[in-house]
């Protein structure tokens, strides 16, 4: 994908809220420095998945009584879905430098470059950086799997999150 298919996937027109770039620094084996933190990362990749399972509602009948139809809501893509609402929350606290990491690593885990391209690919994640980042990863499927493969890519995993995180 060329930079300029990019600007369309990234969220809108305009650099609407943008700073400069703040430059991404080398570790000792020349991996670029990641301003989010692997926690953080690893939280959205699980709710992205939790969000990802989700089907489109099979019965109109909003007014039925949850338990009488089993809870499939829960499992129902609908409007006011608290895992939409929480990943917006989330990833809208994340700061500037927070949220152009996000997105970079979202392109890299579905292949719009590598690990050697993050420098190029993080600039362009900064100028089009604007106040809907949330909605534009909300709106990419398998977000949870892109941004697992670009954590990859750094050589990390959220294996050991998952596990800390979450009931077994």
């Amino acid at each position: 994908m060329t930079a300029e298919d990019r600007r369309g996937h990234a969220g809108g027109a305009g650099g609407e809220g943008a700073e400069p770039p703040v430059g991404a620094g080398a570790d000792s084996d020349d991996r670029p420095t990641l301003s989010i933190s692997r926690d953080k990362v690893c939280f959205i990749v699980i709710k992205a998945r939790e969000f990802d399972v989700k089907d489109l509602p099979t019965f109109s009948d909003d007014g039925s009584d949850p338990p009488d139809e089993a809870m499939r809501s829960v499992l129902e893509d609908r409007p006011d879905d608290p895992v939409r609402q929480e990943l917006a929350a989330f990833i809208g606290a994340l700061t500037f430098d927070e949220q152009v990491d996000l997105v970079t690593l979202t392109w890299i885990g579905r292949g719009d470059g590598t690990i050697a391209d993050w420098a190029e690919l993080r600039e362009e994640a900064c100028g089009r950086h604007n106040k809907w980042t949330a909605r534009y990863l909300l709106g990419t499927p398998l977000l949870g799997d892109y941004l697992a493969e670009g954590l990859a890519q750094f050589g990390y995993s959220c294996e050991e999150f998952a596990n800390e995180h979450l009931i077994t």
